[in-house]
Formats: structure tokens, C-alpha cells, sequence
């Protein structure tokens, strides 16, 4: 049954890292197409804000690359060297990315401050529109493929990509609005204006993708919600055992890695205390796929004739020396160690 199991979660494991690297071409081949358009069109325009569109477009290229990479990276199977996998190369790409994006919202504000003062008229504005518009259509229809398929395969690289692009729609937007602003009153001066706002949407994005893959890099425990959700599922398998104890989660890339301790009967069989942390297992898996799930069976040392006769434990003592705070149990009250 535990061969099965981990087959199972290695079939997973490959149909989630092919659907991750398929997105990743994806965003490397909409994002080279748009840095060459916005470019071209922003430099034939003269417009700051369709440039440092242009630039931020390319920052985003940078950032599928490092996704692509990542995920593949991460699809190595553990070797000698990386036991637990490669999972965290993703988080390496996702801090990557932030920092990426930072840097594009601190371009765009370098180019379109000086134009505050000067602002330099802009031409073809209909180009600019057709060329920004496209970019935003694009741009929604990957960024919107790119974060499915973080969800379903729960990839920090693929979703800061997709943070990434959507950025860049944000970006786009307040360009188009810009330019749309520049040919009602006829003042320059809206396209860095509204370089410099859109440039301050993007660092709050930044710095969302920056702290969540740094909480996975230093081991942080898998969010209040999975944790509720994973004591659920131990507590249907209370009638089966004492307690359990010592849960502990993290995340390494898309892996949740989750371990425990089980008390069971003293005289209960190996073979049957290996086949309750199948069980277990194999629950917690329905909930998280692409988990890694270690459970350490400790036997009761509570004295007990019971288990001395060789029959089944009802563990009825420890559940009423719980109920007067002798024993842990398998109560628990979210948001609480």
C-alpha cells in the first residue's frame, strides 16, 4: 500500500511539473512579443510611459525566464545532494521576481519624474493605443492561465510570473488612460503622471511576493486553514488511535511537507499500525496532492490491562484522562500552537 501511494504522488508529481513548464513557455513567448511591440511603438511615439511600459514588459520576460527555469529546476527528483527535492528553487525565483518588479517600478519613476518638469510632446497616439490595448489583452489572457495553473499545481515561480503580468495590465491600463488624457486636454504632462502612479501599484505587488516566498525559504508553517483542514482529517481516524502530537508543516516550492507523531496501543501489530499511517496518509493526500507526509508511530505507555490481555483498545481511560488535562488529545482550537 505505501508503494502505491508514493507511485501515486509521483504521477501527480509529473503531471504538475509538465502543466508548470508548459505556462512558463507560454509567458516567455507573450512577453517577448509585447517587449518588442511596446518598444518599438514607444520609441517611434516618444512616450515615457509607453517606453517604461515597454520596460517593464521586459522585466517580465526576464521574469518567465527565471520561472521556466525554476520549474524546471524543481522538477528533478531528490538526489544525494537535495533529499528533500528541489522544491525551493521555486521560492528562489519567486523572490527573483519581486525584486525584478521592484526594479521596474523604480525605472518607470527614474524615467518619467525628469518629464515633469519638461514634458515632451507625444505623437501617434493611435499606435500607442492600438499597441498598449493588445498588450493589456494579452497580458489578462496569460497572467489568468498562468495563475490556474498556480493554484492547481500550487507554484510560487508561476504565480509571481502571473503577478508579474498582471502588474503589467495595471501598467497598461494607466498608460492607455494616460494617453487617452493627453489627447482630451492636449497636456504632455499626464503621461509621466501617470507612469509614476502605476509605478506604485506594482511596488505593493513586489513586496506581497517577496515576503511570501521568503516565509517558505525559512520554513514557515503551511497557512491556519491547511492546518485546520489536516487536524479534520486526524480526527476521523480518532476512534483508531491514543493522540497525536508534534505536527508540523512547510512548504518547499509547491511540496507541503507535514509530519506527525500517532500514539497507538502498545500491543497493537507493526502491520496494522503501518496500515493506519496508510490510511492517514493517503487522506491528507486527497487533501494535498502534492504532499509529503512522514508519521512516526509511538506506542502508549499508559499501563492498562487491556492491553496486556491482547484485545482491541477502545482508549476510553486516556480519552477521560484527557477530558481532566493528564494527556494531550486530539482536541484542537485553530490559531493555537
Amino acid at each position: 500500500m505505501g508503494e502505491h501511494l508514493t507511485t501515486q504522488r509521483e504521477d501527480i508529481r509529473v503531471a504538475n511539473d509538465r502543466k508548470k513548464i508548459r505556462a512558463a513557455k507560454v509567458s516567455v513567448a507573450s512577453n517577448s512579443f509585447l517587449v518588442i511591440a511596446k518598444l518599438t511603438a514607444g520609441f517611434y511615439m516618444g512616450s515615457v510611459s509607453v517606453i517604461s511600459d515597454g520596460i517593464h514588459s521586459g522585466l517580465d520576460l526576464a521574469a518567465a525566464i527565471i520561472a521556466l527555469a525554476a520549474v524546471r529546476q524543481a522538477a528533478k527528483p531528490a538526489d544525494r545532494t537535495h533529499r528533500f527535492g528541489h522544491g525551493k528553487y521555486e521560492n528562489l525565483a519567486g523572490i527573483a521576481e519581486g525584486f525584478l518588479i521592484f526594479v521596474a517600478a523604480v525605472a518607470i519613476i527614474g524615467n518619467a519624474f525628469p518629464r515633469l518638469f519638461n514634458p515632451v510632446e507625444v505623437e501617434a497616439l493611435g499606435l500607442g493605443g492600438l499597441v498598449v490595448g493588445t498588450a493589456i489583452l494579452v497580458n489578462t489572457l496569460v497572467s489568468r492561465y498562468l495563475m490556474r495553473v498556480a493554484h492547481e499545481t500550487d507554484s510560487p515561480a508561476l504565480k509571481a510570473d502571473a503577478w508579474h503580468l498582471r502588474s503589467d495590465v495595471y501598467t497598461s491600463v494607466g498608460v492607455l488612460a494616460g494617453l487617452g488624457l493627453i489627447k482630451l486636454t492636449g497636456l504632455a504632462v499626464f503621461d509621466p503622471l501617470v507612469a509614476i502612479a502605476v509605478s506604485l501599484v506594482i511596488l505593493r505587488a513586489a513586496y506581497t511576493l517577496i515576503w511570501d516566498s521568503l516565509r517558505s525559504l525559512l520554513d514557515a508553517r503551511l497557512p491556519e486553514d491547511d492546518e485546520t483542514i489536516i487536524h479534520r482529517v486526524l480526527g476521523g481516524f480518532a476512534p483508531e488511535f491514543a493522540n497525536y502530537h508534534a505536527l508540523r508543516t512547510r512548504k518547499a516550492g509547491s511540496e507541503q511537507h507535514i509530519d506527525l507523531h500517532i500514539v497507538t496501543a502498545s500491543a497493537l501489530p507493526v502491520a496494522q499500525a503501518h496500515s493506519l499511517c496508510d490510511r492517514v496518509e493517503r487522506e491528507i493526500t486527497k487533501v494535498f496532492p502534492n504532499s509529503q507526509v512522514l508519521i512516526h508511530i509511538e506506542p502508549c505507555d499508559d499501563e492498562c490491562v487491556v492491553c496486556g490481555q491482547g484485545r482491541t483498545c477502545s482508549y476510553s481511560h486516556i480519552r477521560e484522562k484527557g477530558q481532566a488535562g493528564q494527556v494531550e488529545t486530539i482536541e484542537f482550537t485553530p490559531g493555537k500552537e
